[in-house]
């Protein structure tokens, strides 16, 4: 009725008449029209709260939105951010302050300049880095309320091919740090036992048991990842607001002694220091003041775990309690700048030593706790990470468990063993802290800087060119100089960190590259050249069925086309007769938790080509997909009704079997492909063999799924032909 032409209607109320419904042809009775002027009034009355409402301003939008969406804060949520988010950023007031001492020479070169200005440095690290780039403006910058760079990439991608270079680069540091995080952070705490007075001896004789507890506690910490981050959030967010708290608690105790270290608030301080005689270290001592921002960029990966308003609500708590510890450590480098017996100390920790004995075996306890919770966040986020890269077709199909009901939790068996293993090949590298801490930081100065130029990017396509300008200038300034300032490290670790990066980078790029060389090299057919052969197989009873349902699985996304190699497949050797072929391809959306498919049968009732498009946080399991679409295309009798002669052992009785065919290429020595693009698919197909089959990744183990190779190429050299003798 709405798009009906107007007619003639009797004459109502002016402002009943111009607000109501259009009506049928017919004269409103009295009630009819006081029954529309009610509705009218309703509606002003409506219009006039959301007037009202909008009047609030930004706080009222800004209280409506944490009430839903991403920004939805909960207390069990919040709890669950603790533990999950900040266990990186909060073990670096352990090693920080000792590295800076190191650094410099010992606690005899620490005098009030380079405090203050080593605390300047720190505060606004932290100040610019974690809270300004990554709390205020990467987070609001988020797909669907998930965070990373390839959360990010996935945004962007459409602006030009070159940004999956710094995707990529930035994606790789990431998982490489990942590797270094549990190392330091356990070993670091657990050489807190060494400053026991109880333990001090056991330790000092037995060299290698502080080794062997870290190996310990990170073999248990990787055991126990497949029951989720959900549980294991719940029990380190406690923790993890305790150790906070401690490192407040105690931080404002040095405090007491020393007030004046407040003066380090001034930037001039930390500028004046990094350019001052009195800095032994140069511009090096940058890569000490970059440990205190480590875990800025898990932030950003893990905020689609716990939703961007949670972290919002903890992180001027977390940011108070790290300040007043540095702050408090300071004053304590203060207090006993001059006190020969800390003087010469080699491997002097100004946090464990700025406590009376008995606080300290409770700060080791604490710290050790905070280790396993460091690593937790690396690990929560490298599993997020390798999830978007194989959706985005640069890594190989891994299987994906999802062990929580609390959304966006994955774990991932391959990965955690493989970061299980580097991460105790680190240990036996490395042995202790003091060296792990040389390979630590340089591979995050990459991820931040390409999540910088990500960032930047889409500002720039969002509007904010000035913005954009500002923004990349200020925050690549910074991080360049925190990236040569970690340089200093690479012989002393830094190799590691970077021979790493180099190999994840490796696995992206030559699987991007065969991927992609694959695709170029795909062949279709029309359905007007493939349809009358396969009608005559469907009808053709002298064949027998190989399935009622036969599923191929394609990249092809397009619908209104079929592979030459599914063709091929069903007629090479004995023909595959079926009921219906089914041509399946699952795309990967740039949305996260997108579920929708769409469907092409040719017009007829036999071969159908399906395109499933699945969110990049959403579990590829296909078969019960699969049987929802025959089911969906049964109520709307596009596939006839499969009925057997035998019972079935599942629900859908009137589906026949169902068989799944996956096509895998092989490259022919006679192939015509370049040298490059041989080497890609050579490692690709390496890395397939080792990583598993995408039988795993579809779910489709089970079932007994058929695997066939096929050559890649058509397009080979001819060899010589033979003589007749």
């Amino acid at each position: 009725m709405a798009n009906e032409p107007d007619e003639e209607k009797p004459l109502l109320h002016a402002a009943a008449y111009t607000q109501a419904p259009k009506v049928s042809h017919k004269v409103l009775t009295k009630e009819e029209r006081q029954e529309l002027i009610k509705q009218h009034e309703e509606k002003q009355q409506e219009a006039a709260k959301l007037d009202e409402a909008a009047s609030r301003g930004r706080l009222g939008r800004w209280w409506s939105r944490l009430q839903s969406g991403p920004d939805k804060i909960t207390f069990s949520m919040a709890v669950v951010a603790l533990g999950v988010v900040y266990g990186d950023i909060g073990t670096s007031p352990l090693y920080t302050m000792q590295t800076f001492l190191n650094g410099q020479g010992g606690l005899a070169n620490a005098d009030r300049e380079a405090v203050l200005g080593v605390l300047s440095l720190v505060f606004w690290s932290i100040t610019l880095i974690t809270t300004v780039k990554y709390v205020l403006i990467a987070m609001r910058i988020d797909n669907k309320g998930e965070g990373g760079i390839f959360a990010l990439y996935s945004l962007i991608r459409k602006y030009g091919a070159w940004l999956a270079i710094p995707a990529m680069l930035g994606g790789a540091a990431f998982l490489a740090d990942s590797v270094l995080t549990p190392a330091v952070s356990i070993s670091s705490a657990v050489e807190g036992l060494e400053t026991l007075p109880a333990l001090e001896h056991v330790m000092t004789e037995n060299k290698e048991l502080t080794l062997m507890i870290t190996v310990v506690i990170i073999v248990v910490l990787f055991s126990v990842q497949s029951h989720g981050t959900e549980r294991i959030g719940r029990t380190f967010g406690s923790v993890v607001m305790i150790w906070f708290s401690f490192l407040a608690v105690v931080g404002l105790m040095n405090l007491s002694n020393d007030w004046s270290v407040f003066a380090a608030l001034n930037p001039v301080y930390g500028v004046r220091f990094l350019f001052s005689h009195h800095n032994v270290a140069g511009i090096a001592v940058m890569g000490t003041v970059f440990l205190s921002t480590t875990g800025a960029e898990a932030l950003y990966s893990d905020m689609g775990h716990v939703g961007r308003g949670n972290i919002y609500c903890t992180w001027p708590f977390i940011k108070i309690a790290l300040v007043l510890c540095y702050f408090g450590q300071g004053a304590w480098m203060l207090d006993h700048w001059d006190d020969s017996a800390y003087r010469r100390m080699h491997g002097l920790n100004p946090f464990f030593e700025m406590m009376t004995p008995s606080v300290r075996y409770i700060a080791v306890i604490l710290s050790v706790a905070a280790g396993v919770i460091a690593s937790q966040a690396l690990i929560t986020g490298a599993y997020t990470m390798v999830s978007e890269a194989t959706r985005l077709n640069w890594m190989p199909h891994l299987q994906v468990r999802y062990p929580a009901r609390t959304r966006g939790q994955l774990y991932i068996p391959v990965v955690n063993g493989v970061l299980c293993a580097a991460t105790l090949i680190v240990l036996a590298i490395f042995r202790d802290s003091e060296h792990i801490s040389a390979a630590y930081g340089l591979a995050l100065t990459i991820t931040m800087i390409t999540t910088t130029i990500l960032l930047a990017v889409y500002i720039w396509h969002a509007g904010r060119r000035f913005g954009a300008i500002v923004f990349t200038v200020l925050f690549l300034a910074i991080q360049f100089m925190f990236f040569f300032a970690s340089m200093a490290k690479f012989l002393r670790g830094g190799w590691f960190t970077m021979l790493l990066t180099l190999a994840i980078l490796t696995i992206m790029y030559t699987w991007n590259e065969g991927t992609k060389l694959e695709r170029t090299q795909r062949r279709h057919m029309q359905p007007a050249d493939c349809l009358p052969v396969l009608r005559q197989l469907h009808d053709d009873d002298t064949v027998p069925y190989f399935a009622d349902n036969i599923v191929y699985l394609t990249s092809d996304p397009e619908t209104k086309r079929v592979d030459t190699d599914i063709f091929f497949s069903i007629f090479a050797d004995h023909p595959k007769r079926a009921r219906a072929w089914w041509a399946v391809s699952v795309e990967t959306a740039d949305e996260p938790f997108t579920r929708e498919y769409s469907v092409e049968n040719f017009g007829t009732d036999f071969l159908f080509r399906v395109r499933i498009r699945l969110g990049f946080k959403v579990a590829q399991s296909l078969p019960a997909y699969i049987h929802q679409i025959m089911n969906d295309m049964l109520k709307s009798g596009d596939l006839p009704t499969q009925e057997s002669r035998y019972p079935k052992l599942d629900a859908d009785v009137n589906i026949g079997p169902i068989r799944y065919v996956l096509i895998h290429k092989a490259l022919m020595p006679e192939s015509k492909v370049s040298q490059r693009g041989a080497v890609s698919l050579q490692i690709k197909y390496a890395i397939r063999r080792l990583a598993g089959s995408p039988v795993k990744w579809f779910g489709l183990a089970p079932y007994n799924p058929l695997v066939e190779i096929q050559p890649l190429f058509l397009a080979t050299e001819r060899p010589p032909r033979l003589k007749r003798v």
